[in-house]
């Protein structure tokens, strides 16, 4: 008896944090319209034994702006002006600009910078792992588009920490944020993108 009453002692607390864990992210859309972050993002094969690593930054404003800054080991630049979506690979001196309600969709740059977080996505908690409370986020709208099976977030208390992504070849990554600032007011061009010049313009 003494046994079954600590198993339902535990189940009762471990619920209760997972729970936290979808109300931090709901608080977190509805609270800060602004932020930005350091990030290091770690991509492994679908057998685990292949990890790619690159860092950068990251910047939102709400409603779909964002900017990626990737600056190791190859510079890149992902950003949303809130109309389209551009991608600069420096290194191929291409630039690919689409649409941003074809770009956008359910994906972490909607979960975070998105304006319609419970329509775009149904919520469930997950167990928490390496002090990292974890919610699963489901599109509720499938489609060949979203390339990816699944979306997670994490918090550390109320505090973004972690992104993981598993595309649909069963790539994981997983961006870890560190030194997360909100609701500050970002730099006028943040989000704008003008193409270099000389560099080819894609679009699909």
């Amino acid at each position: 008896m003494k046994r079954l009453c600590w198993a339902v002692v535990l189940t009762a607390a471990t619920g209760a944090v997972q729970a936290d864990a979808v109300d931090a992210l709901r608080e977190f859309t509805r609270e800060v319209r602004t932020a930005r972050a350091a990030f290091t993002q770690v991509v492994t094969s679908p057998d685990g034994a292949k990890k790619k690593t690159s860092s950068g930054s990251f910047e939102f404003a709400r409603p779909n702006r964002f900017r990626f800054a990737y600056a190791k080991p190859y510079e890149q630049l992902i950003v949303g002006d809130g109309e389209k979506v551009w991608l600069y690979d420096v290194d191929l001196q291409q630039v690919t600009v689409r649409p941003m309600d074809q770009a956008l969709g359910a994906t972490p740059a909607a979960l975070l910078a998105g304006s319609n977080l419970e329509k775009d996505f149904e919520l469930k908690a997950q167990p928490s792992a390496q002090g990292i409370d974890w919610v699963q986020a489901t599109p509720r709208t499938r489609n060949e588009s979203i390339g990816f099976q699944s979306l997670r977030v994490g918090f550390k208390g109320k505090a973004l920490a972690a992104i993981e992504l598993v595309d649909s070849f069963g790539q994981r990554s997983q961006l870890n944020f560190s030194e997360v600032a909100t609701n500050l007011a970002p730099a006028a061009d943040a989000f704008r993108f003008t193409p270099p010049k000389g560099v080819d313009v894609l679009k699909p």
